[in-house]
């Protein structure tokens, strides 16, 4: 009876230091920031262009463009859920996976509909806003059936602590160089055009069939190790219900979250007003594709850093690092650029070189606290923990949308005119000062809350291989 105890003990052992093993090639990591990089190639032109789209070519205000993104993405949350909980109670899984096949079959679809998101019709004023509406409401849909399963299917590549915040740092990468590429090309492209309205479709077009074709890439290279798959008992009702009472449970998640929602909310209100700024307060618009330049200039050694910080002091230390770091350089940048071009590029570089930091470790949280789920409540469901997460960033796309598009009404924006001098300065505040002091909030709430240490996670995972609840 001791001789079968200790095999299964040595078994067991032997399980958990197979599971703490990097395994993970580096062709599969790229593989994976590919997936990312076709995310941003379609999801980055929504957020970042759309609304100046819609104020300066489609002809509505900056008001009803606000009202669009709040009203779309707080619905499309929604969708996020029910396409987590889709995909966690699957029962029949091929031998594409649990979450492959969504990226292979939605890519195109999205596609297609980010591009439709950018025709701008001659309809009446009515029709445009309820045209913009419904485009954006349709590819917001399109893009959860892609990036849903596309987040939750790092968990199920790796175990390993190390090999998920690698995953990360080539997840950010991937996105960071969407912004880049998205960036610098898409309005001096469309300039090329003698009509914006016809421009944009076109090069939106071109950059989406770009996307489709790194959303392959990324199918092809990456393999699911980990995946669990629900058994259907018979008489079963009321799973995803049970999942979602399981994730009010989950701590770290719910800290995790808000933080996410802070920090997320301050990044793309950033991106949504930084056209506005560089057209009337630096007096250059085309400066958007520079400033994509440097912020990918610095991802390599802001990456880099991530790395060798999470392996010295933890995923936590390194998140709340880059967040502190990011709020020094906006209120400097506030308080210190003005009109100054050389200044504005300087410290705002240095702003997106921290930023890169929390950025890419938030990945790995989340693939940490799917196991915390699992160990408290006996189920493992990546899908509906990612969706979740994904509903709260899609408040922060939500917000970050409504908020300028309400701010610039508030401040006395008028589409292709000098602006006031009240105008401007408010301009300021919000692309600065608003940011800042939502990430000095997320900074606090996650210093002081969130427990879900490297430590404590590499516990839990090998509480779970003793219980046997790892394949």
């Amino acid at each position: 009876m001791t001789k079968t105890l200790e095999s299964v003990k040595t078994r067991k052992e032997e399980s958990f230091e197979h599971i703490n093993e990097p395994k993970l090639k580096f062709m599969e990591k790229l593989s994976y920031g590919f997936g990312d990089f076709g995310n941003g190639l379609m999801f980055d032109l929504g957020m970042i262009f759309l609304l100046k789209f819609y104020t300066d070519v489609l002809g509505i205000s900056s008001v009803y463009g606000g009202i669009i993104f709040l009203v779309a993405k707080l619905f499309d949350a929604f969708v996020d859920t029910g396409v987590g909980t889709y995909v966690d109670s699957r029962t029949k899984i091929g031998k594409l996976g649990k979450f492959k096949p969504f990226i292979l079959y939605g890519t195109v679809p999205l596609a297609i509909l980010t591009t439709v998101s950018f025709l701008s019709p001659d309809f009446s004023d009515t029709g445009k806003v309820i045209w913009a509406f419904a485009t954006y409401l349709i590819f917001n849909v399109a893009y959860s059936f892609v990036n849903i399963p596309y987040g939750s299917l790092s968990a199920s590549m790796t175990l390993n602590s190390d090999d998920r915040t690698q995953l990360s740092v080539f997840r950010n990468f991937g996105s960071q160089s969407a912004l880049f590429v998205t960036g610098i090309s898409l309005i001096p492209l469309v300039k090329h055009f003698d009509n914006p309205a016809i421009g944009y479709p076109v090069v939106v077009g071109a950059l989406s069939a770009a996307g489709v074709i790194f959303h392959l890439l990324c199918v092809r290279g990456v393999k699911e190790r980990h995946v669990i798959i629900r058994e259907k008992k018979e008489g079963e009702h009321g799973v995803g219900r049970k999942a979602f009472m399981n994730l009010v449970k989950n701590g770290p998640f719910a800290v995790l979250a808000t933080y996410t929602l802070l920090t997320i909310t301050a990044m793309f209100l950033k991106q949504s007003t930084q056209l506005y700024y560089f057209q009337y307060i630096l007096g250059k618009e085309t400066l958007v594709g520079f400033v994509s330049l440097v912020n990918f200039i610095v991802l390599i050694p802001a990456l880099f850093l991530t790395t060798q910080l999470s392996k010295k002091y933890g995923k936590k230390t390194t998140a709340l690092i880059g967040v502190a770091g990011f709020i020094v350089f906006e209120i400097l940048n506030f308080f210190l650029s003005g009109d100054n071009v050389t200044l504005f590029l300087t410290l705002n570089a240095l702003s997106s070189f921290f930023f890169v930091i929390p950025n890419t470790v938030t990945w790995a949280f989340i693939a940490d606290v799917v196991e915390y789920g699992q160990w408290k409540s006996g189920v493992r469901t990546e899908g509906i923990i990612y969706s979740s997460y994904s509903f709260t960033r899609k408040v922060s796309q939500a917000l970050a949308g409504f908020i300028p598009g309400i701010m610039l009404a508030v401040i006395g924006y008028q589409p292709n005119q000098q602006q006031t001098e009240s105008t401007l300065e408010g301009l300021r505040g919000i692309y600065f000062l608003l940011p800042a002091g939502l990430c000095l909030v997320a900074l606090l709430l996650f210093l002081f809350l969130y427990k879900l240490t490297d430590k404590r996670h590499k516990q839990i995972v090998s509480e779970l291989a003793l219980r046997d609840e790892l394949h």
